[in-house]
């Protein structure tokens, strides 16, 4: 619904861009790839602007950010302060220590 509600109500606004750039700069059209159609910009302005649209929404609200373990742990140890670092590193130790090996 978000993509299809901004290809219909922004991306259009693509084409009206790309007309007030090249009447800035007094051009005519973009190319001359598609005679009489304005080059290529002039058919994919609007395409220009919905890929980038869903390039961030994509990268913002559907890609799974995964967080593994190590670095998790590693970035609570470096906030820690170095009287807590090593106080956890005496704790892990009594710990480990306290754990019986499988036999």
């Amino acid at each position: 619904m978000v993509l299809a509600s901004f290809a219909s109500l922004i991306a259009p606004f693509g084409g009206f861009f790309a007309s007030a750039v090249k009447r800035a700069f007094q051009v005519k059209d973009f190319g001359d790839i598609i005679p009489g159609h304005g080059g290529v910009t002039d058919r994919f302005d609007c395409q220009f602007i919905m890929g980038a649209f869903a390039n961030v929404y994509f990268n913002t609200f559907v890609k799974i950010k995964s967080v593994s373990s190590t670095k998790l742990l590693s970035t609570i140890i470096t906030r820690l302060t170095v009287d807590e670092q090593l106080q956890l590193y005496e704790n892990l130790g009594e710990y480990l220590g306290n754990i019986s090996a499988p036999s």
